[in-house]
């Protein structure tokens, strides 16, 4: 994990997503239910619906049980109701995270997320401690080898976009928007052949808390430790991990 690159701390958590596909299932499932509860079950008016149904699709999930999804957050099918809520605390070396649930039962899920933090150095920490480190942001990632820079900045910036950024020792450009905009971007870059890696909504950090050694290896850790909890969807963090130090447990 190098430089200020959130694609790093993607790819690490892509890696344990497809080795954990069950429990995808089940996060993607909830997300699903509790959009469509929210906001109705037609895609194309539920733009957090059509989010969770394109994530949905990337990790092959069957459109049977993308349907029984909408259908138990609408009603039209009996289902859990789960509640969101976001937890904020700090992990070894001071780094802020931002944890993100849907829970049947919050005083499980809190008491849950305050052991995984106590056991990997962490705490569990006041509501509004780290929030504001964060931006909500729409984000997108292309490679390089499917797009001219030039060409690329040009297109995303008359679509809406705020900025792109280059990192050289990086195999990728990283796009951000106003989460409005991340899907009119998108668009663009399809509609002008431009394979999109990755478009999602995120809470992308203002600033960042080097890790090194040991303690990079304990926040690494306690990440995993998070998103493999069944109530959690997501986990933001503003740690870096230098190349000379990044040592990824997959």
């Amino acid at each position: 994990m190098s430089g200020h690159s959130k694609w790093s701390q993607i790819k690490h958590k892509k890696a344990n997503t497809d080795a954990k596909k069950g429990k995808t299932f089940t996060k993607v499932v909830k997300e699903i239910s509790v959009a469509a509860r929210s906001g109705g079950g037609d895609p194309d008016g539920n733009p957090r619906l059509r989010a969770a149904i394109e994530k949905a699709k990337e990790v092959n999930m069957p459109s049977d049980n993308i349907k029984k999804a909408i259908m138990k957050g609408t009603g039209e099918l009996p289902g859990t109701t789960y509640e969101e809520c976001s937890y904020e605390g700090y992990g070894p070396g001071g780094a802020a995270l931002l944890i993100e649930t849907l829970s049947d039962n919050k005083n499980r899920t809190v008491s849950e997320i305050r052991h995984i933090l106590s056991k990997s150095g962490g705490s569990l920490g006041e509501a509004g401690c780290v929030a504001w480190m964060f931006e909500k942001k729409g984000y997108i990632i292309v490679e390089k080898s499917k797009a001219d820079e030039d060409t690329l900045l040009s297109l995303v910036l008359d679509a809406g976009a705020e900025d792109m950024e280059n990192d050289p020792g990086e195999d990728n450009y990283e796009i951000t928007t106003t989460p409005e905009n991340l899907n009119s971007v998108k668009e663009a870059l399809v509609k002008g052949g431009i394979a999109v890696s990755l478009a999602e909504v995120s809470m992308l950090p203002k600033s960042y808390v080097p890790l090194e050694g040991s303690t990079s290896e304990q926040m690494v850790r306690l990440i995993d430790a998070l998103e493999d909890n069944d109530d959690v969807q997501n986990v933001y963090s503003n740690f870096e991990i230098s190349d000379e130090s990044a040592i990824i447990q997959k």
